[in-house]
């Protein structure tokens, strides 16, 4: 009965922590949206502060880094198939761009998370994923991702 009261307990603990990111990511993005110069750099800040939470919560970097590269692989590419798809066809186009790209780049950054944790595991290094860990892990490599590509297609903007 106490592993299952522990489980719910964590699974609480991971839903609120989620919760909280996501109304801080929501928030601050709504009032940067129109901020082009400022977004990826933001979003990075964002990343940052998801790693503050999890350090918070004890949980080390090394035990996410497998979804921190799915997260980072998963965003970055997407944000380059959400942009092409709105300049071709607007609104929709962005969203099927985006539904698209994040169908691959979900096959993509699981290929690099397995590659990633195989290599953990070949090399000893012994991680706790959990709950919480995987959900705030791939929070912090979404955000990373998808501030490293805002930032490189600002840098294509300038210099084209």
């Amino acid at each position: 009965m106490k592993k299952k009261s522990k489980r719910r307990d964590n699974l609480i603990k991971a839903i609120s922590s989620l919760i909280f990111l996501s109304i801080i990511i929501i928030a601050v993005s709504a009032y940067f949206i129109n901020k082009e110069n400022l977004i990826g750099p933001i979003f990075l800040i964002l990343g940052i502060i998801n790693l503050i939470i999890l350090r918070f919560l004890n949980i080390k970097i090394i035990e996410i880094y497998p979804d921190m590269i799915f997260g980072f692989v998963d965003n970055g590419v997407l944000v380059f198939t959400a942009i092409i798809g709105g300049a071709y066809a607007g609104v929709f186009g962005a969203i099927i761009g985006g539904a698209a790209g994040n169908t691959i780049t979900d096959g993509i950054g699981g290929l690099f998370e397995g590659y990633v944790a195989e290599h953990q595991r070949k090399m000893k290094i012994s991680t706790k994923r959990t709950t919480l860990s995987a959900s705030l892990g791939k929070m912090a490599g979404c955000l990373f991702g998808a501030g490293v590509g805002l930032l490189v297609v600002q840098l294509i903007q300038i210099i084209f």
